[in-house]
């Protein structure tokens, strides 16, 4: 298929490069909101199950036009039309890209039109998978799920379970094992019971190696311990089925080559996230990124949402030059959204050639970093508001709280309002110490609750935000090559550990192998 035309490339481009440099470089939002009493109407909006405030940005009205008509040169929506047609716009793989197929109900009726089989397909599972997640959920027996995989397989359930911890079933816990660090393995197990422990092996390829070691250690814990049924305490979530069926597992849920690891939870990845909220919460899920997919795809450029927060990031990676974005969620069951955005984000559009392989000559995907609030506070935003770099911030609130302790939840949102407030008006010093520069940007997002919906909306939302900036960027967002040199090597690597055989190897790492090798 053909991709639209390169940012840098557009006639906007250079434009927006001369805008930058004769006006907007010494834009200021004090003086912005003083002089436009609408500032904040105007760029901030809601879509579904989120209210974004935008008006924090360093960005006019001038800027976000302009910014709309490079992204009408550039194709944007003939691209974004391209992917829901199922056209395979991943091409370095030739591959479609549909997860939005994943939250698409069975009854939509453009759907059925353009991926009627792939969409059967989808439903097949989901109704199976969630049948087993509940007659699991109803047995008492299983206490503890412990999830294996890594990347995407681990990310996102993990994000997602916790944040949600409000709707999970009591009765059971959730464990989570990537890193093939058995240290991580070892803590898990060593508060477990096999007669009440499940595992879900997650590697739709059935040989990712983290996960393929973490599994064959939890299996020989599991019989070492005198567990017994490993078809009853075992499940996966892959498409070799025979290689599972080989490990002893019979219970099998599977997905498509359409479906990125990093776009995988509301797959049979999302398995525990159905064990732990039930069917009905997985389905209030998908129904939320679904209501966002729709948003995405229908509204209007200058009212979308994911569109404006893309169109964002390409004006301050490539013209104000900010490196790095942090994510502060004022909630600590979001404590996990940023290391799942780090991925989502990075290793979509971490890229240095465009989809024809011809290399970049400006950035791409910024530095994704981030920890919940109020601890942030009192650890990195000392950066923030007086460090010498400008580092967009990121802010996620929830109206109303789940719980029910007194004066809590009024101190954290005002700790929200007054953090955001603050990098935007600062406080002058003349000795210096005491001055903070103000004018530094930052984004606001708002959710009535945290819910089901709610999340997959968020969620959807940022896939849809990175897939904007990718587009303009000229890339394949949706390939990952840059994660297979470190596997190759560490193939080779691995034997020398034992051998000491160094040879052919750099002197650093020949030196490091030596240190490291066991005596």
């Amino acid at each position: 298929m053909s991709f639209g035309l390169r940012c840098d490339r557009a006639a906007t481009w250079k434009a927006l490069q001369a805008h930058y440099d004769h006006t907007a470089a010494r834009f200021d939002l004090r003086e912005a909101f003083a002089s436009d009493s609408g500032r904040f109407d105007r760029f901030s909006q809601s879509a579904p199950y989120v209210f974004g405030d935008l008006s924090k940005n360093l960005i006019d009205a001038q800027t976000e036009d302009m910014l709309l008509d490079l992204a009408r040169e550039c194709g944007l929506e003939a691209h974004r039309d391209a992917m829901f047609a199922g056209e395979h716009i991943n091409n370095t793989e030739d591959r479609a890209v549909m997860h939005f197929l994943l939250r698409t109900p069975a009854d939509d009726a453009r759907a059925q039109q353009r991926n009627a089989a792939e969409l059967a397909q989808v439903h097949a599972t989901l109704d199976a998978m969630l049948a087993w997640a509940e007659k699991v959920r109803g047995d008492h027996t299983i206490t503890d799920v412990v999830n294996i995989g890594i990347g995407g397989s681990d990310l996102g359930p993990q994000m997602a379970v916790l944040a949600l911890g409000e709707f999970v079933a009591p009765g059971k816990r959730f464990h989570f094992v990537s890193n093939v660090d058995g240290h991580e393995l070892d803590g898990v197990l060593k508060g477990l019971a096999p007669e009440h422990t499940l595992f879900l092996i997650a590697s739709k390829t059935f040989t990712t190696a983290e996960t393929m070691t973490n599994a064959q250690s939890a299996k020989r814990w599991f019989t070492q311990s005198g567990g017994a049924d490993i078809a009853r305490h075992f499940a996966a979530l892959t498409t070799n089925v025979d290689a599972a069926r080989s490990f002893g597992i019979e219970t099998t849920f599977g997905f498509w080559d359409w479906v990125g690891g990093r776009y995988s939870l509301w797959s049979a990845i999302g398995l525990p996230i159905a064990l732990a909220i039930g069917a009905d919460g997985f389905r209030a899920l998908l129904a939320g990124a679904h209501a966002m997919d729709e948003h995405f795809r229908t509204a209007p450029l200058a009212q979308n949402l994911p569109v404006r927060l893309g169109l964002l990031d390409v004006w301050y990676r490539n013209f104000h030059g900010f490196t790095s974005r942090s994510i502060a969620p004022y909630h600590s069951a979001l404590k996990r959204v940023p290391a799942y955005l780090q991925q989502l984000e990075m290793e979509s559009n971490g890229k240095q050639v465009d989809t024809t392989g011809a290399a970049l000559d400006f950035g791409t995907s910024p530095v994704l970093w981030g920890e919940p609030g109020t601890n942030g506070q009192h650890a990195y935003f000392q950066m923030l508001h007086q460090g010498t770099d400008v580092t967009p911030l990121e802010f996620v609130a929830v109206r109303d709280a789940s719980h029910h302790l007194e004066g809590h939840h009024a101190k954290l949102l005002a700790n929200a309002l007054a953090q955001a407030q603050a990098l935007m008006v600062g406080k002058s010093d003349a000795g210096g110490h005491k001055n903070f520069p103000g004018n530094r940007p930052s984004t606001f997002f708002v959710f009535e609750k945290l819910t089901p919906e709610a999340l997959g909306a968020f969620l959807a939302m940022y896939e849809h935000r990175v897939f904007t900036s990718g587009a303009l960027w000229g890339i394949n967002s949706f390939d990952q090559w840059g994660v297979e040199l470190g596997k190759v090597l560490a193939r080779d690597i691995e034997p020398r550990l034992g051998s000491g055989d160094a040879s052919g190897l750099d002197a650093s790492t020949a030196g490091l192998l030596a240190r490291l090798r066991q005596s």
